[in-house]
Formats: structure tokens, sequence, C-alpha cells
């Protein structure tokens, strides 16, 4: 049995590199535990994989952001008449608005309204910068004129005012925390989440070292009888888990496993959404072991964009 503490890490690399197919890689390799097998040729073939079998919560994991100008506000009223949940739009003019959005709601939009033109422009623009997400779905016309779709990159997302900013900015992060935190946390939206699996991943393998680890408890300090009684607890659970998996597959011996097991999730959002999730579970209504990893990662997040985060700081008397 391991017992460690919670953790974090900001991925943000991979969108100031303008490197969206290696962080989606990177994102659903997690849900394996099969990091070890990216290489400089293989996000290519594992998004190929994941479109070929219809797992396409994995290629949410990224942000396209796109400057959309049309000749009539009628292509933004027929856009705005479907658009998901999961596109974010600001108005600049009647003609003129930013538009983001993951990869899967526009290939969405593309599948299934092919006939509205600034929904067939994205999707032809998409198509020339990542081919690999969207060569798979037809064009519905050829390009018209009229309409100007920009694909922004990323010192230009970064440079966008602030409102701007908030609302089509994303950032990524991998949080290593117990499953009861987890259980809260994909409640919030606008979000994407993918997070290592249970069903998949045999802890008793040479490669998680034979054991099963589980995230050091906030409620008891180690030496207390508390702690003991949960310490017990694991190593039974362990034991019983391990014996399971001689007779049994992954997805059925996790069924005896506590919410206190170590697991890692990809937690994908743009800052208006992080700036919600961190007033929420920073506070302290918030359960203790969520607080534990939201104060942990509120000073990073502040680091990163002081004018987004730091104000939600000091609300809740947090220090740098």
């Amino acid at each position: 049995m391991k017992v460690i503490s919670p953790g974090f890490e900001i991925l943000d690399q991979y969108f100031k590199q303008g490197r969206i197919l290696e962080q989606i890689e990177r994102c659903g390799r997690v849900c394996y535990k099969s990091e070890d097998k990216i290489t400089e040729e293989s996000a290519l073939p594992f998004i190929t994989g994941i479109i070929k079998r219809g797992h396409e919560s994995v290629i949410e994991m990224a942000n396209l952001v796109m400057d959309v100008k049309a000749g009539s506000r009628d292509d933004f009223c027929d856009f705005f008449s479907v658009i998901p949940r999961f596109c974010q739009a600001s108005r600049l003019s009647d003609r003129h608005f930013i538009i983001s959005g993951n990869p899967r709601s526009f290939r969405d939009l593309a599948r299934k309204f092919p006939d509205i033109r600034i929904v067939n422009a994205i999707r032809n623009v998409l198509a020339d910068v990542y081919p690999i997400l969207f060569k798979d779905i037809p064009s519905s016309s050829s390009p018209d004129d009229s309409l100007n779709v920009t694909f922004l990159t990323p010192d230009e997302i970064d440079s966008l005012d602030l409102p701007l900013l908030i609302k089509h900015r994303t950032l990524l992060a991998h949080l290593t925390i117990n499953r009861a935190v987890t259980h809260e946390l994909v409640r919030h939206r606008i979000a994407s989440y993918l997070q290592e699996s249970q069903r998949y991943c045999r802890y008793g393998e040479k490669r998680f070292g034979g054991e099963v680890a589980f995230i050091k408890p906030c409620f008891f300090k180690e030496g207390t009888p508390e702690y003991q009684v949960w310490q017990e607890a694991m190593v039974e659970t362990e034991r019983l888990y391990l014996k399971l998996l001689e007779t049994s597959s992954p997805q059925a011996a996790r069924t005896v496993l506590p919410n206190s097991c170590k697991t890692e999730i990809m937690v994908h959002a743009t800052l208006e959404e992080w700036q919600h999730i961190f007033k929420l579970r920073a506070s302290p209504a918030a359960d203790p072991s969520m607080r534990e990893i939201m104060h942990m990662m509120l000073p990073a997040f502040a680091k990163l964009f002081p004018m987004v985060f730091t104000p939600i700081m000091q609300d809740l008397g947090i220090q740098a």
C-alpha cells in the first residue's frame, strides 16, 4: 500500500507552443496510464484511433478560437440557433464575433448542421489547420468569400482584452487527488475531464508497483487513533482488491475500492469557469479535501493570470 499527498500540475506549455495534438494525446493517455508510450510521432495514430472508436471525449481537451466575420446578420442568426453550450461566442459587432470551443463541439456542429454557412466555414478552416481532427467530415460547400474565419494563434489569444480572454482562454490542469474530490469536481460546466480508469488499470501489475495508492486524508493526523483506523481499512481494502484480481477483471475488482483511492484527472476549462470553480470549491463551506487542493492550485493560477485570480485569493483570504 502506498499513501501519497494530493498534488497538481498546470500544463499550459502545450497551448503556448501551439501543440494541440500533443495536448490531446497527453490527456487521453492519463485514462490508461500509458504516458510511457508518448513519442514525437505518437499523437497522430493515437488521435486517429480515438476518433475511429468514437471516444471523442478525448478530443475535448483543447480549445480552438476563431475570429469570424460575415456579410449578413442572418448567418449568425442561423449559427446561434444551433450553437452548443461547449462553444463560447463574444459579439464585437453585428457581423463580427469571436467564437471558441473544443474540437469535439465543432465536429458535432459540422456533422449535424453542415448546411449552416458559418458552421461549414469554420469546419473548412479547422480542416486546413488540423486535418487529423476534421478530414473525416466532408465540407458541404465550396469556400464563401462573404465569410471570413481566421484561426487565432496562442499569442493572439493571450492579447485579447481581459473580458474576451476570460471567456475564450483555457487552462489545463493535471490533478492527483482522491475519488471523493473528483466526484464533486466533474459537476462543473463548462469544462472537460479525463480521468484515470479503474476499469483498465490493473494495480496489481508491476508498473503500478503491485500495490494500490491512496491519498493521505486531511481529516486525520498521522499517529492518531482515527488515522490508524483509516490505515487499517486501506490495508484490508488493498488485500481484497488484489485477491479479486487473481480471478477477476480490474472493472470487477474495483468494486471494493474506496473514495480514498488516488486518481489522476485532467481538467480543461475556460478562465471564467476556473473562476467559478475556485470561488465555490476554495471557500470555507467546501469539502476539506476539495479545499485542500484548491488552496494549493489558486496561487499558481494567480501567478499566470493575476488580474483574473488574485481578487479571488483576496476575497478568500488566501496568501500567495
